[in-house]
């Protein structure tokens, strides 16, 4: 059974990386970002102000987080969410645990090329967005994410290809 967690900031890289891993190993992908601009959509918010109600109202998460337990438990999955690495480490699910990282520059950079808008005003949104997750993450379950010691992977992914990243992943999965 392969289980995969593709966890990292707005911008790393992650969706991108898991539609790869997708495609290579045939594997069903989750991507619980997805699942949480709908709930936003369903609410009438902005992510911003979804994210904002989030720190008020722990059930959202929670309601998040029950679903992409309950298909990490399935197994032969990929599942890309901010805390799916954290969430089979705590509940002891065998999976390969990858976290992307790039700096701030090159993030904003990349969600400036996929949905527009000014670079300066991209890394408000995303610095905010951060705290907003980590202090969420952070009351509710104890996490900081800025721990990388769960993972089996942390990749820089600023300086790398796609290709190459899902390669380095690949690998760690054979082993």
């Amino acid at each position: 059974m392969t289980i995969i967690t593709i966890s990292g900031l707005p911008g790393a890289g992650t969706t991108t990386i898991a539609k790869l891993l997708e495609k290579k190993l045939g594997l069903k992908y989750v991507y619980s970002g997805d699942i949480f601009r709908k709930m936003a959509e369903r609410y009438n918010m902005s992510l911003e102000e979804f994210g904002n109600y989030c720190e008020r109202h722990k059930e959202v998460d929670e309601q998040l987080d029950r679903y992409q337990l309950e298909i990490l438990q399935k197994g032969n999955a990929i599942v890309e969410g901010r805390i799916a690495g954290w969430l089979a480490h705590r509940n002891h699910i065998t999976s390969t645990k990858v976290l992307l990282e790039a700096d701030l520059e090159t993030r904003a950079s990349r969600i400036v090329k996929r949905e527009n808008g000014d670079i300066e005003k991209r890394k408000k949104e995303i610095l905010k967005r951060e705290n907003s997750e980590a202090t969420r993450y952070k009351k509710y379950y104890n996490i900081d994410l800025d721990d990388t010691s769960i993972y089996d992977l942390v990749i820089d992914s600023s300086d790398k290809k796609p290709d190459e990243i899902v390669d380095i992943i690949i690998k760690e999965i054979k082993k």
